[in-house]
């Protein structure tokens, strides 16, 4: 395995599960990938996702090996799905439970907008179970597959998923209301991607959301831990501190990866748990890039600008998950996917880590992240554009009334992801959604060369945590599907007996 994320230890459980012998090649000094913690002294404060959603995968996960995930990890299910906070200076929290979420819309903007909130999550609901079996859980469906194999079936499937409008143009028929509009059409953000541009189908994140967000005591980063040590107590390895330099093969096929120290390590399997974009620039080799095509500045997906910070607060009422809203949240999609710069008024994302559901008070310092939205561009950011972005940023929640007095506080910027995550430009999601046929171009796990697979953001079916993993899913069971272990073939036939990613 080439890679630590939740893509690739997903990938190595699969095969350890069924045993396959496996090393985890980390270039990082601990696994996790883009679940990652920053360190402010020693206190260690989640720096990537923040949420985690569609705990049954992970559930699914554990129970393949005989396993609770709950024993490996602390889970709370949250009632309030987050605080949303608008220019006009009016909130609205958002609840796991759809009548207490729709009671709120009714107190926020009237009855009719919360008819509107009941009819849309019906709607984005059956979308999501039009998706779950032959999208979210198979491979990596081609316009062929759905014609040939589901038949007209397939063909219609892409009306009911809603795939011919925009998200944004789907939501406007739903709501009047340019609040709910802007808090709607955010969620396409949680894949990078712009909701002018990508297809309605991804309304189906605001029903994932509703259906269940998890709280992991102590952080993300636990469950990277926890899916680590699980890995060991199977008998996998995981050798941190150590680069893959390029992908070997031989007559079409894999046969290891040579580490920038200079060791081979044979394999007959190799996942990369990258994005695809460092295959398809040839940084692994050119072999392990053939038939991959990196997107350009307009495909890629966003960046981020990131604060982690260990603060004092007081004013505002955080809750763990908050969003400030700019005022015309249209203008800032605009500014970040057409003009590939920070938006005039950023809308701004908080998670208060050490907060559940209810606010608090006198708690100094707590953890902090701040996140707001950038572009992934071809061009240099200059110091000059960061300070500016943070002094909106920073602004924007002085307005909201938050007060922040800081003990520590780091900052990330998209120059600083395309160091953590090469060949990227700082896109933390892979390719954007653009269009109703943007899942089909995501690869697939299989590539052109044989015994190479991908697992990760970057490939089907899509970004954010619970994704990836079923990418790592995916992953495991095509190569399996592709080189079976029999009684006769033991693990010691394979080369070196290390499938790695």
């Amino acid at each position: 395995m080439i890679g630590a994320g939740i893509g690739g230890l997903t990938t190595a459980l699969g095969l350890v599960r069924h045993g396959y012998d496996v090393v985890i090649l980390e270039r990082a000094a601990s696994t996790g990938g883009k679940m990652r913690e920053a360190l402010l002294g020693e206190v260690a404060i989640d720096a990537g996702p923040t949420v985690l959603t569609m705990r049954w995968v992970f559930d699914e996960l554990f129970a393949t090996l005989g396993e609770r995930l709950d024993d490996w990890v602390s889970l709370r299910a949250a009632e309030v799905l987050a605080r949303h906070a608008f220019e006009d200076g009016s909130t609205l929290d958002l609840f796991a439970d759809l009548e207490r979420s729709a009671a709120a819309v009714a107190a926020f903007a009237g009855p009719r907008e919360s008819d509107a909130y009941r009819r849309f999550c019906a709607h984005t609901e059956r979308i999501y179970a039009e998706v779950e079996g032959p999208f979210l859980r198979a491979e990596r469906p081609t316009l062929r597959t759905i014609a040939t194999e589901h038949g007209l079936d397939g063909l219609t499937r892409m009306a009911r998923i809603d795939a011919h409008r925009s998200m944004w143009g789907a939501i406007r028929s739903f709501f009047r209301d340019p609040r709910l509009i802007a808090l709607f059409a955010r969620y396409a953000t949680y894949t990078g991607s712009s909701p002018l541009a990508a297809p309605a189908t991804l309304n189906l994140i605001a029903h994932v959301e509703r259906s269940g967000v998890s709280h992991v005591e102590g952080g993300m980063a636990r469950l990277a831990e926890a899916m680590t040590r699980l890995f060991l107590a199977r008998g996998g390895e995981v050798r941190c501190g150590a680069e893959v330099a390029s992908i070997e093969h031989a007559r079409g096929a894999v046969t290891g990866v040579r580490l920038a120290s200079g060791e081979h390590v044979s394999a007959a399997i190799v996942v990369a748990n990258c994005d695809a974009a460092a295959l398809a620039r040839g940084d692994l080799g050119e072999a392990a890039g053939r038939g991959m095509t990196s997107p350009g500045e307009r495909e890629r997906s966003l960046s981020a600008i990131t604060w982690v910070m260990s603060a004092t607060t007081r004013g505002f009422p955080l809750l763990r998950h908050n969003v400030f809203f700019s005022a015309d949240y249209r203008a800032e999609v605009v500014d970040l996917f057409e003009r590939a710069r920070t938006p005039e008024a950023p809308t701004v994302y908080v998670c208060a880590q050490d907060r559940a559901d209810a606010p608090i008070e006198g708690q100094a310092p707590e953890r902090l992240l701040v996140l707001t939205n950038a572009p992934a561009r071809d061009r240099r950011w200059t110091p000059e554009e960061i300070d500016r972005c943070e002094t909106r940023t920073f602004e924007r929640l002085s307005r909201a009334g938050l007060t922040l007095v800081e003990t520590a506080r780091v900052r990330a910027t998209p120059e600083d992801f395309d160091r953590l995550y090469p060949a990227t430009r700082g896109a933390l999601y892979g390719r954007a959604a653009d269009g109703m046929l943007s899942p089909l171009r995501r690869p697939g796990a299989r590539t052109a060369l044989r015994g190479l697979y991908l697992a990760g953001g970057s490939a089907h079916p899509g970004a954010g945590v619970p994704m990836v993993a079923l990418s790592g899913r995916i992953a495991a069971a095509s190569a399996i599907a592709d080189h079976p272990l029999t009684g006769s073939s033991p693990r010691a036939a394979m080369p070196g007996g290390t499938p790695t990613s």
